[in-house]
């Protein structure tokens, strides 16, 4: 039973939101579900904290860069080292998460961004500014694992899908609203509600209880059995699943542990292929460096009002990104992903289009038009597919026993990539716009083909089946 449960959940099995919201399982009775949903909220606030700080430099950079002097070389190292912080971050959290415990974990992250957004505030120079920045990416690296995984450790098998797809949602809210605070507050000050997440998160920390799995995992079965009556209700019978989860962490125990290198052998490397080619891709069309930058880019444009494009860009964010939510399940993943692509092209194009005409000194009055419609077919796009959809897939090409390996080898591999292109962005648009967006423009291109040729579809189809696919 556990294996089976163990399936589900590696494979995505499970339900979009909507649907699994009108089931209310026998696990739930008496108001229990509550407290899953009160757990969901509190971790959520790490979720919206990683979004917050990917987002602040976007808004932020003609300010920090006329209060302190900062050269275009320096804001980019800015703007790319929370992407460093954020590749260790990740690395570590998983040992970290199993070493401390799901919460011991979140409230290591929120102590980290807090401190480094308190050096972001109070900085008069750019090792300051950097150093906090870095913290916030270690903080948020951290976050970047645990959260999805405290959810999904503490959540009920009928709402398992529903409440893991509030993690990414809340990403994307947090940067939304980093975009628009950003566009009438100061950046002293868009750096101190960056505090708000985390204080929430800290708060709430005392009143949910600690993962039921790895306090199984840890050998706490006193504790195990209390967090577990106390997500599913003092009379809830919770034998059963008790014992679910204590033969599951059984069957974890006695698989072989697999090193990173044991993954590039003949068994493994057509997972590995698609997994980091998907990462790569997802990252060289753009996404950190159009992010990261937005406002410069529109005010490059020629907007009058790069404040207008930044609202909108934040606007357009959250409502596509339950669009794509919904579609996982339903359209799939291939498709969804190669309509995203081709978006990404589409909107990268255009931009690039509106700087070519601006440099030729053709249809001026259209430049603007063009940018910001670019961009905001880009980030529609991106937001449908290409953000999440890769995630999912890494979540069920891989064995659930060389799942921690190869979680590590993409998650490093995604942060490399998001570090090179926030870093050089800046330096690529200073030398030619056009040709930086036809770049991009050119790696969608290439992500429509590796999806057409090399990605299976995995929609619906269990954990062999998938491997049968990938390895015939």
């Amino acid at each position: 039973m556990a294996i089976d449960e163990c399936k589900d959940i590696e494979n995505g099995l499970e339900k979009p939101f909507l649907e699994n919201a009108k089931i209310v399982d026998c696990e739930n009775e008496d108001g229990s579900i509550w407290m899953v949903l009160l757990s969901t909220c509190v971790a959520v606030c790490g979720s919206f904290e990683f979004g917050s700080c990917v987002g602040y430099s976007a808004p932020t950079q003609s300010e920090i860069m006329n209060d302190l002097n900062v050269t275009l070389a320096q804001y980019s190292m800015f703007g790319s080292i929370i992407t460093i912080g954020a590749m260790i971050g990740a690395i570590t959290s998983g040992r970290i998460a199993d070493f401390i415990g799901r919460k011991g974990a979140m409230r290591m992250s929120a102590i980290f961004c807090v401190t480094g957004l308190l050096a972001v505030y109070f900085s008069m120079g750019t090792l300051v500014l950097d150093m906090g920045r870095f913290l916030t990416g270690y903080g948020i690296g951290i976050f970047s694992y645990v959260v999805p995984v405290y959810i999904a450790e503490i959540a009920p098998k009928n709402l398992r899908g529903g409440l893991t797809t509030i993690n990414q949602l809340m990403i994307v809210c947090g940067s939304s609203v980093a975009y628009l605070f950003g566009t009438v507050i100061t950046w002293r000050n868009l750096a101190l509600t960056g505090i708000l997440p985390c204080t929430f998160l800290l708060v709430g920390l005392f009143f949910i209880p600690e993962s039921p799995r790895w306090l199984a995992k840890v050998g706490l079965e006193k504790e195990f059995e209390v967090a577990l009556r106390k997500l599913r209700g003092k009379d809830a019978d919770v034998s059963r699943e008790a014992a679910e989860i204590q033969a599951y962490v059984d069957t974890l125990q006695s698989l072989s542990k697999t090193r990173i290198l044991d993954l590039f052998g003949s068994k493994y490397i057509r997972s590995v292929i698609i997994g980091v080619g998907l990462m790569v891709f997802q990252q060289f069309i753009g996404i950190n460096g159009i992010g990261f930058y937005a406002s410069q880019t529109f005010e490059s444009a020629g907007l009058s009002n790069s404040s207008i494009g930044t609202i909108a860009y934040a606007v357009v964010q959250v409502p596509i990104t339950i669009v794509g939510a919904f579609l996982m399940d339903r359209s799939g993943r291939r498709p969804l992903l190669m309509v995203s692509a081709t978006g990404t092209f589409l909107g990268c194009f255009l931009t690039g289009a509106s700087f070519y005409l601006k440099g030729n000194d053709i249809l001026l009055e259209w430049v603007p038009i063009l940018a910001v419609s670019g961009i905001l077919v880009y980030i529609s796009a991106f937001s449908i597919g290409m953000g999440a959809v890769p995630w999912v897939i890494m979540s069920e090409i891989f064995p659930i026993h060389v799942k921690s390996a190869a979680g590590s080898l993409v998650v490093l591999v995604n942060w490399l990539g998001a570090w090179a292109v926030s870093y050089t962005f800046g330096f690529l648009m200073a030398w030619t716009s056009t040709g930086t967006f036809m770049l991009y423009a050119g790696f969608s291109v290439l992500a429509i083909l590796f999806v057409a040729k090399v990605v299976p579809e995995t929609k619906g189809k269990t954990l062999e089946e998938i491997q049968a696919i990938i390895n015939s």
